[in-house]
């Protein structure tokens, strides 16, 4: 099994990307997805999240804009969120391997792969990317974004620039979608070799 990690800044394309490649039959682990339903009602890390920052959570999990603002800017606080959430999402990322033992190729959609050293467990990253205007356009479009959150997101996050030195394979987005689905297609036959296929 080839473990490919993929990731990108926010508001680079990245969940587009990783839906080409299970498109295409390559099973994908999305972190992101992983902890919304960690979070979500009845979610495993809920109690312990409302534990550590009380009144951030509620009948309907966690609630995101809430447990946000009692982080964002903190790290000391940050710290704490990612070693309640963290354990919870590798439990969730190896039970995944187990089921998908088989595939030749797997992968990893973590945004901040880099940035907490999880390009250490894949064999290859995938770093997904845009022009800096076409991000920001994208990003504050989203609902509730604001400029101020979207800086302090940024801060937080590997520039670009860094991630795409780092990468072994850029996939643009801020190209029509054929040509980012073939570069997705690009991609997986340059993995084939060492996979078998």
């Amino acid at each position: 099994m080839i473990r490919l990690g993929l990731t990108g800044s926010i508001g680079m394309g990245k969940s587009t990307v990783a839906a080409m490649f299970a498109d295409e039959g390559v099973p994908v682990f999305d972190a992101d997805a992983t902890v919304h339903r960690l979070q979500g009602p009845g979610g495993h890390v809920v109690a312990s999240i409302e534990a550590a920052f009380p009144g951030t959570c509620g009948a309907g999990g966690v609630d995101r804009p809430a447990l946000a603002a009692a982080v964002l800017g903190d790290d000391a606080a940050m710290k704490r969120l990612e070693g309640i959430v963290h354990p919870a999402v590798a439990e969730e990322r190896a039970a995944f391997v187990r089921r998908h033992a088989d595939a030749p190729l797997v992968v990893f959609d973590v945004p901040l792969l880099f940035e907490t050293g999880g390009d250490r467990a894949v064999d290859r990253v995938v770093v997904v990317s845009a022009a800096a205007e076409v991000q920001r356009a994208r990003t504050l479009a989203r609902p509730g974004m604001t400029p101020a959150r979207y800086d302090a997101i940024l801060a937080r996050q590997l520039p670009d620039a860094d991630k795409r030195a780092r990468a072994d394979f850029v996939i643009l987005t801020d190209v029509s979608l054929d040509r980012t689905r073939e570069t997705v297609r690009h991609v997986i036959a340059c993995m084939a070799p060492a996979t078998g296929g």
